[in-house]
């Protein structure tokens, strides 16, 4: 309780509202951190989601799946922390490429997986209709298999996104700013208010994601997959 109220105090002082250590410039940061690595996520995961989960056919089907299912349980398995020392001794390509590194290794799997699932729960009747209506490889992906799959790929989005805001707090390690500047600088100076109102606003930005994406899901899904879902 001495730490809820004492987080509530630090969040009423004037100076935690105005400069490059205030909550708006540490809230910016984070989400920039977040939206980076979410982007880079997307692009690598849910191309790739979508050509493995498209494939049905022989052995490459069966050879897909075990490629997906054991790359995301190994990428899970990986220490966030390690990752983000290991890139800071190896890279030198920015500032942002250590904390981009581990976000990315650490969010691919939940978009590939649930791309990857999505498409293949797609009843094999929808893909014959789209074939026997001229479509081809490509369109029954787009047309047919992708807005079937969308509430899954969107899980799976929300749940990467989620992940990355939380984890992003560890760009403070690296001098990076962001939201875990007030945990980690808190901690360094035994501030368990700044601790505990840092880690309120990372949970409030986890929240508000989840709000967020509801809101995404009910514009890109048609009413008629939510009905079957």
């Amino acid at each position: 309780m001495n730490a809820i109220l004492g987080a509530l105090e630090w969040f009423t002082r004037a100076q935690q509202w105005s400069g490059p250590d205030g909550i708006p410039a540490r809230l910016l940061e984070h989400v920039w951190y977040s939206l980076l690595g979410f982007a880079i996520t997307v692009l690598i995961a849910l191309p790739a989601g979508l050509v493995l989960g498209h494939v049905r056919r022989g052995r490459l089907a069966g050879l897909t799946g075990f490629l997906v299912t054991s790359s995301a349980n190994a990428a899970r398995a990986l220490p966030t922390l390690g990752l983000l020392i290991l890139a800071v001794i190896l890279t030198s390509a920015g500032d942002l490429v250590p904390i981009l590194i581990p976000l990315v290794v650490l969010a691919v799997p939940a978009v590939l997986v649930n791309t990857y699932a999505g498409v293949r729960q797609v009843e094999p009747g929808l893909r014959d209709a789209a074939e026997g209506m001229g479509m081809r490889g490509p369109q029954v992906l787009l047309r047919v298999e992708l807005p079937v799959a969308m509430p899954l790929i969107l899980l799976g989005m929300r749940t990467a996104m989620i992940q990355i805001i939380s984890t992003a707090t560890i760009a403070a390690y690296v001098g990076l700013g962001g939201l875990g500047r007030y945990i980690v600088d808190g901690y360094a100076r035994q501030d368990y208010d700044s601790m505990a109102g840092g880690a309120i606003l990372v949970i409030v930005l986890a929240v508000a994601t989840q709000f967020v994406f509801a809101g995404v899901s009910r514009l890109t899904v048609s009413p008629g997959v939510r009905a079957r879902g």
